[in-house]
């Protein structure tokens, strides 16, 4: 297996505060804005910075939801493996809110398209913007790009970008991973 580090720990939490703050520059105190983590890799994400702006940038009453998009996505019935439902956690109105969709990382764009569809079921947010960790900005089969983005790679379709968090899996690292496709 031929992995080569793209962010380390340190890296990683750079990244993290400076999402933090300009998520903080764009949506206050997000008293109409919430973010929402898209199942499964997402959540974890979304969760790191939940707590970021919480515990460093003292944030309050901060919602943060999962979305799960197994059904709304596009290849749902193509696969030979039946997909694996996880669990939606949102116990509050997006109605006019600002909706922050968060995912680790930004590939075709596919999995972007199905949570916007997925997410009107809760409500019609006022505006919805997208953070990612990485933005592998040419493999994108749909017009989608975020508004926050940590690090752009230039990745060839074959490899694979891999997200460690600490949480999962001791350590917080990005890797790009050429023998994985």
């Amino acid at each position: 297996m031929s992995k080569k580090v793209l962010l380390n720990s340190k890296e990683i939490e750079i990244i993290l505060h400076r999402l933090a703050c300009q998520l903080i520059e764009n949506h206050n105190d997000f008293k109409d804005s919430v973010l929402i983590g898209l199942q499964p890799r997402g959540t974890h994400l979304a969760k790191r910075l939940a707590l970021i702006l919480e515990n460093d940038y003292k944030v309050k009453n901060l919602k943060l939801g999962f979305l799960d998009i197994t059904f709304y996505r596009d290849d749902f019935r193509r696969r030979d493996e039946p997909l694996e439902a996880t669990d939606t956690a949102i116990d509050f109105l997006i109605e006019n809110k600002k909706v922050v969709l968060i995912d680790d990382v930004l590939f075709s764009g596919r999995s972007v398209r199905a949570a916007l569809t997925a997410i009107q079921s809760y409500g019609r947010p006022d505006r919805v913007e997208l953070l990612v960790l990485i933005d592998r900005r040419f493999s994108r089969h749909l017009p989608i790009q975020p508004n926050y983005k940590g690090r752009q790679v230039d990745a060839i379709n074959e490899e694979r970008v891999i997200v460690n968090w600490k949480s999962l899996h001791k350590k917080d690292a990005v890797f790009i991973d050429s023998n994985s496709l």
